[in-house]
């Protein structure tokens, strides 16, 4: 969780570095892919597929939500936003997007502890948005919304490749996802090889950062738990990255929560933990 926390003060820092949003997401995703493509079983995890085509949907889903729009995002949300506590914050409402998509796709039931749960947390991203020092932090709060919605889609079409290789499937979305951004952003932001030759060592160590810690080291971690723990029991530690995420915000930027902030993130954190708690 402190992993995963880090993402978004870093990816800051990396913006800052002047590497074009859109492109921190495809170096990310291309890091991920060139780095799980050696360990990989290729030819065991194609035959399951050609074996087994329904796993051709929600792998290419899962590709699509978590590998580019995850990504794409995200880093519109950070290069939008001056104050990150926010965004951190809102990133927590992809437990109960995923929630309210499971529902509606593969029609899952959702009790009505859970919608209150829901509802309250809607409650804390909507208190914080009204927020006087965040008047202008808007558009990064609604993109890290269409970030959390993608992120929940994400996690509907995973469950349907627990067959597969967790490699092989992670490697498939980088590939997807580096694609797909790489394209959007010679597309949006031009100059692409101008700017990736113009990267210096900081700019190159922070997008490593978020390709091998957070999205290797950080979600593979969390992999590896779900073989030895329930999902419900691992999920709930969730609720930490923000808070890891808001004090790396204070001590690398001096970011000082409000008090209205601070009382928005408490409803959303505790409604977010609570509703993995819930049946």
């Amino acid at each position: 969780m402190f992993l995963l926390g880090s993402a978004y003060p870093t990816a800051k820092l990396g913006l800052n570095a002047s590497i074009p949003p859109i492109l921190f997401g495809a170096i990310r995703m291309a890091i991920v892919f060139i780095f799980l493509i050696p360990f990989c079983k290729i030819k065991l995890s194609i035959v399951q597929l050609f074996l087994y085509k329904k796993y051709f949907p929600p792998l290419i889903g899962f590709s699509l939500c978590m590998g580019a729009g995850v990504n794409f995002f995200l880093y519109l949300s950070v290069n939008a936003s001056s104050i990150l506590s926010p965004i951190v914050i809102g990133a927590q409402l992809s437990i109960p997007l995923a929630i309210v998509v499971s529902s509606i796709f593969i029609g899952e039931s959702i009790s009505y502890k859970k919608w209150i749960l829901i509802m309250t947390s809607f409650f804390g991203i909507t208190l914080i948005a009204f927020d006087p020092k965040i008047v202008n932090e808007i558009l990064g709060i609604l993109l890290i919304c269409c970030m959390a919605f993608f992120y929940g889609l994400a996690q509907v079409f995973s469950r349907q490749l627990k067959d597969l290789d967790v490699k092989f499937t992670n490697a498939f979305m980088g590939l997807a996802g580096c694609t797909i951004l790489l394209f959007l952003s010679i597309f949006f932001e031009g100059n692409t090889i101008f700017h990736l030759k113009n990267m210096n060592i900081d700019a190159w160590l922070l997008a490593l950062h978020h390709g091998l810690l957070c999205s290797l080291l950080g979600h593979m971690s969390m992999f590896y738990l779900y073989k030895f723990y329930p999902v419900g029991q691992v999920l709930p530690f969730y609720a930490l990255f923000p808070i890891f995420g808001v004090i790396l915000s204070f001590f690398i930027f001096g970011e000082i929560p409000t008090l209205i902030m601070v009382t928005g993130a408490i409803i959303v954190i505790s409604s977010v933990f609570f509703l993995q708690k819930v049946r």
